[in-house]
């Protein structure tokens, strides 16, 4: 299949690169069109209906969230390019969105774009752009988090996450109405991307803060959790910790 596409970046050496890239490296791309800013992108987003777009994340005249806002009501796939913007990339871990790091590496371009192959082919029912949008939005409590199964992916509400531990190249995340799903993720994965109240207390344990009954001191430093399950705290992670419950070390 061909994958018709369009780059919106400000910087016209930046689109020249990526073409040329793109040319080489990713024949399924067929582009059908480029713009500089919020301003052409977004009538060329609604007037040529391309299946992916290759998205800068700081413009003129506005970012590409203000992009993707202007163009709920169409479908298609996005890759971002990003220079830094450090809040941005938690949002688009959490919502499993596509994104390469400037300068741009082929290989992590080639990567992508076989991702955005896939997801079109197995026609994906979630929308990555729908949930990046309601993240930005909403406190980082009251956001939603893509998991990525052994069976496909699941969209969780990350209020109900109450834990996760790490199970060699995958984790377990655990829920407050029971039981959890084995995500195909390493845990160094969630503790990048999980703010506040999430909490590492352990290499092999990232806990939700709002579900800790109690801490004690003895055997070392232990919580448990409003579950009963109770978890050790190494002392790596301990200060951490006494600092987000407000307690003195």
């Amino acid at each position: 299949m061909r994958i018709k596409s369009i780059i919106v970046d400000d910087e016209l050496i930046a689109r020249n690169v990526l073409e040329n890239y793109l040319k080489k490296y990713c024949p399924v791309v067929e582009l059908i069109g480029q713009a500089q800013h919020i301003k052409e992108a977004v009538p060329m987003i609604k007037e040529l209906k391309p299946q992916l777009v290759f998205l800068d994340v700081e413009m003129p005249f506005g970012n590409a969230f203000d992009i993707l806002e202007a163009c709920q009501d169409q479908q298609f796939e996005t890759i971002f390019i990003t220079a830094y913007a450090e809040y941005s990339l938690k949002a688009l871990n959490k919502s499993a969105a596509y994104y390469i790091l400037k300068p741009i590496d082929i290989s992590e371009l080639v990567a992508a774009v076989n991702k955005v192959q896939e997801s079109l082919l197995k026609e994906e029912e979630f929308s990555r752009t729908r949930i990046l949008l309601d993240n930005l939005k909403q406190k980082p409590d009251k956001q939603q988090i893509i998991l990525p199964t052994l069976q496909g992916f699941d969209v969780i509400k990350t209020e109900t996450i109450t834990k996760l531990q790490a199970k060699g190249n995958f984790t377990e995340v655990y829920f407050a109405q029971g039981g959890f799903k084995l995500i195909c993720k390493f845990l160094k994965h969630f503790d990048e991307i999980l703010d506040a109240p999430f909490i590492r207390v352990h290499r092999s344990f990232i806990v939700n803060a709002q579900f800790i009954k109690s801490y004690s001191k003895s055997a070392g430093g232990f919580i448990t959790l409003q579950d009963g399950s109770e978890i050790e705290v190494s002392a790596t992670y301990k200060p951490q910790l006494l600092k987000a419950l407000g307690a003195q070390i």
